[in-house]
C-alpha cells in the first residue's frame, strides 16, 4: 500500500510530502499549494505533474514541454469515471464507494488498485496496488487521488 505521508516528516524538508510503503519512503512529492501541480522524485527520476486544460499529466523532467507519459482525463462527470493513460496502457477509474470517496482502478477489466484513506484525524490518500504497475505509475495514481480529494474538499468548503 502506498500512502501519502505528512509533509516534513521522515527526515524530509518542510513542504515535501513522503510517499510511503510500509513506513519506508519510496518517493517524495512537492505539491503546489494553489495549483494542481507537483514535482515528484521516484527512484532517482524527477517527474513533473500538472493540470493542462482538462487533463492531469505527468512527464519526466527531461521530456519536452507539452508532452506527457501519464495522462488522466474525466470521461463522465455524472458517473465519476476517468481514464488514465500510463505509458501505453489505459487504466479505467470508477467510484468504489461514493460515501467514502474511494476509487477502483481497472486495467483490461481487471482491478489493479483501489484507493482508500489513512486512519486518524487528518486522513490522507492511500492506494493499494497488486504490484502489476511500476512504482512511478503507482505514485501518479496516488497524486491523482490526492488532487481529486482536494477538489472535493474545496467544493465542500465553498458550499
Amino acid at each position: 500500500m502506498l500512502e501519502l505521508g505528512k509533509a516534513g516528516t521522515h527526515g524530509l524538508p518542510k513542504g515535501v510530502l513522503p510517499v510511503l510503503r510500509d513506513d519506508r519512503v519510496v518517493a517524495t512529492m512537492r505539491s503546489a499549494t494553489w495549483t494542481e501541480a507537483a514535482t515528484v522524485d521516484v527512484d532517482g527520476s524527477t517527474w513533473e505533474y500538472a493540470r493542462r486544460k482538462r487533463e492531469l499529466t505527468g512527464r519526466r523532467s527531461g521530456d519536452p514541454e507539452g508532452t506527457a507519459r501519464l495522462r488522466a482525463r474525466q470521461t463522465s462527470a455524472w458517473k465519476g469515471t476517468w481514464e488514465i493513460d500510463v505509458e501505453g496502457a489505459t487504466v479505467e477509474v470508477r467510484p468504489a464507494s461514493r460515501w467514502k470517496g474511494t476509487h477502483r482502478f481497472l486495467l483490461h477489466g481487471r482491478q489493479v488498485a483501489e484507493s482508500g484513506t489513512s486512519p486518524g484525524w487528518t486522513p490522507r490518500a492511500t492506494i493499494t496496488v497488486d504490484g502489476e504497475l511500476p512504482v512511478d505509475q503507482q505514485v501518479f495514481l496516488l497524486w491523482w487521488e490526492h488532487v481529486i480529494r482536494r477538489r472535493v474538499a474545496a467544493a465542500a468548503g465553498a458550499a
